[in-house]
């Protein structure tokens, strides 16, 4: 194996684009620790020879000694050891980080609260359960963060049996009226470490706009000038529909709350397609041109841990003008025959046609295929069966790391090949006049009233109809979700 493989910074490579958030799963932060703190955890037979800096290597939130380099991440409470008062190895990666180096958005686990998982009656603000959650998140998030969404509660909780039976939430006003608990809460007792976002929540048009009317003020430094919130993160409906998106940013704009130093940062939760990274990064361009020039839009998922917990790897990115935008992912290789391989895995994986094509990474080109298929017929596993999989729990990690360079890589290619000059099929409207959408959302905020601007976003109602939202609704779907949103929270 050549050991003059390259490092990656894709921290250079960002350029004035939409960021996006890997969404760092549990998994892989606690390998990570406990590989830097537990003797043995991984065992060195197991360390892929081309691994000059070792496991932690993988450590792409880190400068250093790194295989490649990301600065942008999110973590979220919801997964984390929220005891601060004890030493985490699962949370290593976050409570010990070198600040100067990355920059960290926290999801407070909110979603949990949906789920059912956080119990507690959280319309009362002196349940303990939900007292004693609140305050950990908070403690949490002034720990650990750069930025941090307040712990929100979605409008769909009272439409999960679970949910609404373990959080106690019955409609959809006392989801608003738990997050506004939640929400004094952290402005009262914030201790100004982490800046936080204001969720805005709402299942369709209707919820949306009801929401924010009841929780601007969060952010309004004129009602709270010392705590108001620091910007946005945008939920339920309003993650999902480029054409609501648009009238929430217009009504922030000429609500004097997107101002710059003060409400710099947008976050879309939950958002993959390739076609809204290019969209979010016009956006993001449109704000900074004509309003505040510090606007940072970014967007999270965590499809490439999600990918390789179900066996799948990334194995190349399709950009084409006029095409749907996407990356190839197709289940990993995975048979003990391979397991004595020592060929690199690239070489091998297409040797066997696994696959047609297989791009590397910075972390893959160091791998041999038994990197990955490491158990051989008659290997027990760690509890002492013999398994179907030639996988151990490494070959996840691994591939996880490969994952996200990936994922970065194809956000990163799509808005170079974007500002080249090609279009992904549904950012360009041709049955009737040619429309772009950058042209469109650059016609938006060039207004100087809200009417006007408002007036361009409902003149192309039609185009917004057509651009596929990021849970897939189309149509009338995209107006009013309340149909297929039990859908949606099924993934987030």
């Amino acid at each position: 194996m050549d050991q003059g493989i390259p490092t990656d910074n894709l921290t250079n490579k960002q350029k004035d684009y939409a960021t996006f958030l890997p969404a760092m799963s549990s998994f892989f932060a606690r390998d990570l620790g406990k590989e830097k703190h537990e003797k043995d955890y991984i065992l060195s037979s197991r360390v892929p020879p081309g691994f000059e800096h070792g496991v932690q290597g993988l450590n792409y939130t880190s400068s250093k000694d790194s295989y490649f380099y990301y600065k942008w991440h999110l973590y979220s409470a919801g997964h984390a050891d929220l005891n601060m008062n004890k030493f985490s190895v699962r949370d290593d990666i976050v409570r010990n980080r070198d600040r100067n180096d990355n920059w960290i958005l926290g999801d407070s686990g909110g979603f949990q609260i949906g789920k059912g998982v956080w119990e507690g009656d959280w319309k009362d603000p002196n349940c303990p359960k939900a007292k004693k959650k609140r305050e950990q998140v908070l403690a949490f998030m002034d720990g650990n963060m750069d930025y941090g969404m307040i712990l929100d509660i979605p409008a769909w909780v009272s439409r999960s049996p679970q949910g609404a039976a373990a959080s106690k939430i019955n409609s959809y006003q006392e989801a608003v009226d738990g997050t506004k608990i939640n929400n004094d809460y952290f402005m009262k007792n914030r201790n100004g470490n982490c800046k936080f976002l204001n969720v805005l929540q709402g299942e369709n048009f209707q919820q949306a706009d009801d929401w924010y009317a009841q929780m601007k003020d969060y952010c309004d430094p004129k009602k709270y000038p010392d705590t108001h919130f620091n910007g946005w993160a945008m939920g339920g409906q309003n993650m999902c529909d480029v054409h609501l998106a648009l009238k929430r940013l217009v009504a922030l704009r000429f609500d004097g709350l997107l101002e710059k130093g003060v409400h710099d940062v947008m976050h879309f939760l939950g958002t993959s397609k390739l076609e809204w990274a290019v969209l979010l990064t016009d956006i993001q361009r449109a704000v900074r041109k004509y309003h505040n020039e510090n606007f940072m839009i970014t967007f999270d998922c965590a499809s490439p841990f999600l990918a390789s917990a179900n066996g799948q790897i990334y194995t190349d990115i399709e950009i084409e003008d006029k095409k749907k935008w996407t990356y190839r992912m197709q289940p990993s290789a995975d048979n003990k025959a391979y397991a004595t391989d020592t060929r690199p895995f690239k070489d091998a994986v297409l040797d066997y046609k696994i696959f047609d094509t297989f791009r590397d990474s910075p972390v893959s080109a160091r791998w041999q295929m038994k990197d990955i298929t490491c158990y051989k017929p008659g290997d027990l596993n760690k509890m002492g069966n013999e398994g179907k999989t030639s996988w151990d729990s490494f070959s996840y990690t691994l591939q996880m790391a490969h994952n996200v360079w990936m994922h970065i890589t194809a956000v990163q290619e799509a808005n170079k090949a974007y500002d080249t000059g090609l279009n992904p099929k549904m950012l360009v409207e041709e049955k009737f006049d040619r429309v772009a959408f950058k042209d469109v959302v650059n016609a938006v905020f060039a207004t100087s009233s809200r009417d006007e601007a408002n007036a361009v976003i409902e003149e192309y109602s039609r185009f917004w109809m057509s651009i596929i939202g990021t849970r897939g609704a189309t149509g009338k779907k995209t107006v009013n979700a309340s149909t297929q949103f039990s859908n949606l929270f099924e993934e987030a």
